[in-house]
């Protein structure tokens, strides 16, 4: 090996096309040889790094081994990057061991602990609430007992979640009524690794305030309805008046100071209020957003920040400008119209019925040709599973889309719903044609 070392700490695994963007990055501007570090590598991480280190970043002498193991490389080392909530915190201390440019390890573990982070809320809550940003209520929950004292403390409602979990996974929403024993058998699963309570944020709309260093930018979030409040879509730019952005931005800000973020990525999520003049923050991370955010960004903006990330890690970063939109886009989950076993190959191998609704949502809009574009289609498994019509996270759902609006006279954020339900009428057609065809070779 030669050259300088870009270090990869974590990803989550269906996040490996944004690592293999990085590390092709990495070589072709810097020279670059990638050492990749994760929990039971795969031989699709040999084929994305040049060297791969099996370790667990959630071993509590994860930095100490870490370090140990990459001595013989240590002075090569030019740029360390953190890709996973579960390494936040101990990829961080690695990296400063390492001498390596990072944000603060000390307080990375808010972008991790949901708990910690309200704690570290708690500890502020005067300015917080000064500047407009609600700090929930929580407690952390390990008994039907403690469940059932929160709830007569919020009989309101309030929501229980895991209190370090992604992609919405265990989240439930609690409303007067409910039957707590039910609640609380949801998030067993869970209480090992710790369950937490919060009150019920009041606020109807959800944002993510996204970025890398000094770039940043607003998302909106769509989110279900009832009990499984799972995202649906993420749509960029975000649509929302001067007043409601300072909010916003005030409030992902205040969000990046408690968890330490300074030079690296962000993904806040960020409840508004009607008014438009108060925030709540849901949840910080100290990673790109997931559902493609960084994607949508490219064709809007046009900066890949994945390129300007490796490009920062090394202390090379051109000044990138304002980020102004040129466009509108989205990414959209796409589920199942009833509860039913699914796997791809259900489907003809002719069949396109994203295709098919992206083309009924376009003539239902009056769209022109060229002017709602397909940007990425993926399956989110090619294995068989049982899917739910109501998802309850997000991996209740079939497939996953990214779609690019070139037209002002169409809010991209109506054609959301549109286009999901094309997709149930068009998955339907598909399934009930391959159905078909294959009742008739039977005969």
């Amino acid at each position: 090996m030669t050259g300088p070392i870009l270090l990869v700490v974590d990803y989550n695994l269906s996040r490996i096309d944004e690592v293999r963007h990085l590390c092709d990055h990495a070589r072709e501007r810097h020279g670059a040889t990638v050492v990749l570090i994760r929990a039971d590598p795969t031989a699709a991480d040999d084929a994305v790094a040049d060297v791969v280190i099996d370790l667990d970043p959630l071993r509590e002498d994860f930095a100490e081994s870490a370090e140990r193991a990459l001595d013989v490389w240590r002075d090569r080392i030019g740029a360390g990057i953190v890709f996973s909530d579960n390494a936040v915190r101990s990829g961080a201390e690695l990296l400063r061991r390492l001498g390596v440019a990072v944000d603060s390890p000390l307080l990375a573990g808010g972008a991790f602990s949901k708990h910690v982070y309200r704690v570290a809320e708690a500890r502020v809550a005067d300015l917080l609430v000064a500047q407009g940003v609600m700090v929930p209520a929580f407690a952390e929950i390990a008994s039907l007992d403690q469940l059932t004292d929160f709830a007569h403390a919020h009989p309101g409602g309030f929501v229980v979640k895991p209190a370090a979990e992604g992609n919405n996974r265990g989240v439930v929403a609690v409303l007067p009524g409910d039957d707590l024993v039910t609640v609380f058998a949801e998030v067993l699963p869970y209480v090992e690794g710790g369950v937490i309570c919060e009150e019920l944020i009041p606020y109807r709309r959800e944002y993510s305030f996204d970025g890398l260093g000094p770039l940043s930018f607003l998302t909106e979030k769509v989110s279900a309805s009832g009990r499984y409040p799972v995202e649906v879509a993420q749509v960029l730019p975000a649509v929302v008046d001067e007043h409601e952005r300072v909010s916003l931005e005030r409030a992902g800000r205040q969000a990046n100071w408690l968890v330490g973020q300074r030079d690296g990525p962000f993904h806040n999520e960020i409840k508004l209020s009607d008014d438009g003049l108060h925030t709540a923050i849901v949840e910080p991370n100290r990673r790109p957003g997931g559902m493609r955010i960084w994607m949508l960004a490219r064709w809007v903006y046009g900066i890949d920040l994945h390129h300007h990330w490796v490009d920062t890690a090394f202390g090379a970063a051109a000044d990138a400008g304002p980020l102004v939109p040129g466009c509108s886009a989205a990414t959209v989950l796409l589920g199942v119209s009833g509860d039913r076993s699914f796997s791809p190959t259900d489907i003809a191998v002719d069949s396109d019925p994203f295709a098919e609704a992206v083309a009924a949502t376009a003539e239902r809009f009056s769209l022109a040709d060229g002017q709602l574009a397909i940007g990425e289609f993926s399956w989110l498994s090619s294995g068989r599973r049982d899917l739910h019509a109501v998802a309850r996270d997000n991996a209740d759902f079939a497939a996953q889309a990214c779609v690019i609006l070139f037209a002002d006279s169409v809010d991209i954020r109506d054609l959301v719903p549109v286009l999901r339900h094309a997709w149930s009428v068009a998955l339907d057609h598909a399934l009930a044609t391959s159905f078909a065809d294959s009742v008739r070779r039977a005969r």
